[in-house]
């Protein structure tokens, strides 16, 4: 009766421990493959096999852009760039969204079918600071999903994680990352739209844009929005006190 939990478990560790091995061979293996200098030498090919089969081409890369995000591949950047250098801005953007969501709901599973559940039943059961902290989070979790989305300083995947290990609901989870990841990817698929006169020049797409201060201020308008519901919540806290 006692065997079955634990094979269970070991189960588990083994599915997350192999995600976290084709992350690393992905690394090792593809970090040339996907990258903008792969774009720039195949673009010819690429623009000629979108014009003669659409359809195709858009099955073919949210497929692509899902693994990327699922396997924690890199090339997630040079993807949203594809997608608005094959696509345009608008539907290109669209595409990038839907793509990024999809793997990153992935990996949310994949964390909580391998640890998440445990860890968030083990923090449930927990005393302490630990379960005060829980608690917080519990109240807040429609801010906390949208900061960690929004805050440019938390990697897509960390934030794909923290939420499967507190045990966040699926739909919020999604919904907010949808929503989060929207002024991020139009911008960057902003750029991919203009990689043809990049190319043309012989230069490398200018992502410092996101530092740049109209880009930069509504994000962080963004951010400040996302956490105000917090803030007056503590505010109004303390009054009650």
């Amino acid at each position: 009766m006692n065997a079955s939990p634990r094979i269970y478990s070991v189960r588990r560790l083994m599915f997350l421990a192999a995600i976290i091995v084709v992350a690393v061979l992905g690394v090792v293996l593809l970090r040339d493959t996907l990258s903008f200098e792969a774009l720039r030498t195949n673009r010819d090919s690429l623009i000629a096999f979108r014009d003669n089969h659409f359809a195709l081409t858009v099955a073919g890369f949210l497929g692509v852009y899902i693994l990327i995000v699922a396997l924690s591949l890199p090339g997630a950047t040079a993807a949203t760039l594809t997608g608005g250098f094959l696509f345009g801005t608008g539907f290109g953007a669209l595409l990038n969204v839907l793509a990024a969501t999809a793997g990153a709901v992935l990996v949310f599973l994949a964390a909580r079918f391998g640890l998440g559940a445990a860890l968030g039943a083990r923090v449930d059961a927990s005393d302490g600071r630990i379960k005060r902290i829980k608690m917080e989070i519990d109240r807040n979790q429609w801010s906390m999903l949208f900061l960690l989305r929004l805050a440019p300083a938390v990697p897509f995947f960390l934030a794909n994680l923290l939420p499967a290990f507190l045990g966040v609901p699926l739909y919020r989870f999604a919904v907010s990352t949808f929503l989060g990841i929207i002024p991020g990817a139009v911008i960057l698929t902003s750029v991919g739209a203009g990689l043809n006169e990049v190319f043309d020049r012989g230069e490398a797409p200018d992502l410092s844009i996101f530092s740049e201060p109209y880009i930069l201020g509504p994000i962080l308008g963004l951010c400040l929005l996302a956490v105000l519901p917090i803030l007056l919540r503590a505010v109004f806290a303390q009054k009650d006190i």
